[in-house]
């Protein structure tokens, strides 16, 4: 089975990837210039057009418009950057989706993530290897001094894409179709998909299997898939190819350490089942109930009062975002071989990378001189290295769009409260899910701006049904008036010095 359609297009990590690789594919083909006033090569009479600051050659659709080329000119098949045909369904249903009744939005917006979802009799095709390469090609190759392996975070994107760094994911989701389990019923996925998940670990014994159901935030798109995050316990060898050819002797490999841990379900060997995820409800909450969750199930019409799971026996790093330890043997051995220095980029849970970010940023565009009074305020997937650097905006990522993160955001305005513009991309996923900060309270984020408070992108009175914020926000951002050059990359000792002694931050020096 090809990469492309085994891997989630809608997921973190994916979005994440797709979007530092093109930033990176840009600068290494030379479409963007640092330290051009225009920030990219070409036409100066182009300068000022933010329309034209897009790739020339873009689709006439600029919702879906790309800001580099689509990859290397090779078979569509193999070209890493094309956003595969699951994601284009759901840009167009999307976009389709935002005009309809909530019923038939929602119903929209699940069955185009159904789309994108692996077929069960070919979850057995799937190769760890093939899905190796598949990351490692989204780059275009050439040298750089820093390299990150590792959790998926927002914040970590703006910091490689500071550095000019790449980053390959140590996660990646594989959705896959079924029928016939209530988004309430973890123990009956569990039951129905016991055996695909033992097939998919049979074939890849680098792999470890976290099978996730999560009923919150996810509720539209299990109600017909089902999530298998897989993460490699070993360093594959596309991954150890590309970082040989990456990192010269004395290069630095950091490796993301989410070190969040979640009660699991031992399933088999490299198997474990998680029930929720990482927002608004807490364990207790996904275990046991409570009004919180029964006024959610009321909600949805559900005859379920409270959620149902296997009982947890053990704890793993969270399928989504935590580190697997693992992998850092191979790393470590890598690196004394290669002659790198390998350093632990610890952070407690996502997000905790966000506040040291921003103010790096920050302080990295006064030294430049760049006024740092605007803030990019961004969630989940919605991520823009390129346009966080092109508009002087300093980038704040909150990992979803629940109580919790929008608390953390303005406890960092507390503490750095004179932005003179304030945007925020709001994500949506379709539910009014427990925890979910709404969009009055992300209001009154951006009332903190002293200037401009705005929603990019996103239209509050349909939220957190918007589903076009994934391909407006971008576009919008790309508007944004005052271009900066891009900066020359930092280094790895600037990053280092900035990061020490932040909260919830620790760079640990591996050897080297």
């Amino acid at each position: 089975m090809r990469p492309r359609r085994a891997v989630a297009g809608f997921d973190s990590a994916t979005a994440m990837l797709r979007r530092l690789a093109s930033f990176d594919a840009a600068v290494r083909t030379g479409r963007i210039v640092r330290g051009d006033p225009m920030g990219r090569a070409g036409d100066p009479d182009r300068a000022g057009d933010a329309s034209l600051a897009v790739n020339p050659n873009r689709a006439e659709n600029p919702d879906v418009a790309e800001y580099t080329d689509r990859g290397p000119a090779s078979a569509a098949e193999h070209d890493p950057g094309d956003p595969g045909p699951g994601t284009r369904v759901l840009a167009a249903a999307a976009t389709a989706a935002n005009r309809m009744p909530r019923g038939a939005k929602e119903r929209l917006y699940s069955a185009s993530g159904w789309a994108e979802a692996v077929p069960r009799r070919r979850v057995a095709e799937i190769d760890s290897d093939d899905l190796a390469e598949w990351v490692a090609g989204h780059y275009r190759g050439g040298r750089s001094d820093v390299a990150f392996v590792g959790s998926a975070d927002g914040a970590l994107i703006h910091l490689a894409a500071a550095l000019g760094a790449p980053w390959l994911p140590q996660t990646l989701l594989i959705p896959v179709r079924r029928h016939g389990v209530p988004p309430e019923d973890g123990a009956r996925d569990l039951d129905r998909m016991r055996s695909t998940g033992e097939a998919l670990v049979r074939r890849n014994p680098d792999w470890r299997l976290h099978h996730m159901h999560d009923p919150v935030q996810d509720r539209l798109m299990i109600a017909h898939m089902c999530y298998f995050r897989v993460k490699w316990l070993r360093l594959p060898e596309a991954y150890r190819a590309f970082l040989r050819a990456t990192l010269p002797r004395g290069g630095t490999l950091v490796v993301s350490d989410c070190a969040l841990r979640t009660p699991t379900t031992a399933v088999g060997e490299r198997y474990v089942f998680q029930h929720g995820g990482f927002g608004g409800a807490t364990q207790d909450e996904l275990r046991h109930g409570g009004p919180r969750v029964r006024a959610h199930l009321r909600a949805q019409g559900s005859d379920y009062r409270r959620f149902v799971a296997p009982e947890p026996d053990g704890e793993h790093p969270e399928a989504e975002w935590g580190f697997a330890p693992e992998l850092m043997g191979d790393l470590a051995e890598l690196a004394r071989r290669e002659g790198w220095r390998l350093v632990r980029l610890r952070h407690d849970e996502p997000g905790s990378l966000s506040p040291a970010v921003a103010d790096l940023y920050r302080d990295h565009y006064r030294r430049r001189g760049v006024p740092p009074n605007r803030l990019l305020a961004e969630t989940f997937m919605l991520v823009e290295p390129y346009w966080a650097l092109r508009t002087g905006s300093v980038p704040y990522w909150a990992v979803f769009n629940t109580e919790p993160a929008q608390r953390a955001l303005a406890a960092y305005l507390d503490r750095s409260p004179d932005f003179e513009e304030i945007r925020l991309g709001l994500f949506s996923h379709g539910v009014d899910s427990v925890g979910l900060a709404g969009a009055a309270d992300w209001a009154g984020v951006l009332e903190r701006a002293t200037k401009v408070g705005t929603f990019l992108g996103t239209d509050p009175g349909r939220y957190p049904r918007d589903f076009a914020v994934l391909f407006r926000f971008r576009r919008d951002l790309a508007r944004v008036r005052g271009r900066r050059p891009l900066p020359d990359p930092l280094s790895w000792e600037e990053v280092a010095e900035a990061l020490a002694g932040k909260p919830g931050v620790d760079v640990i020096p591996e050897h080297g």
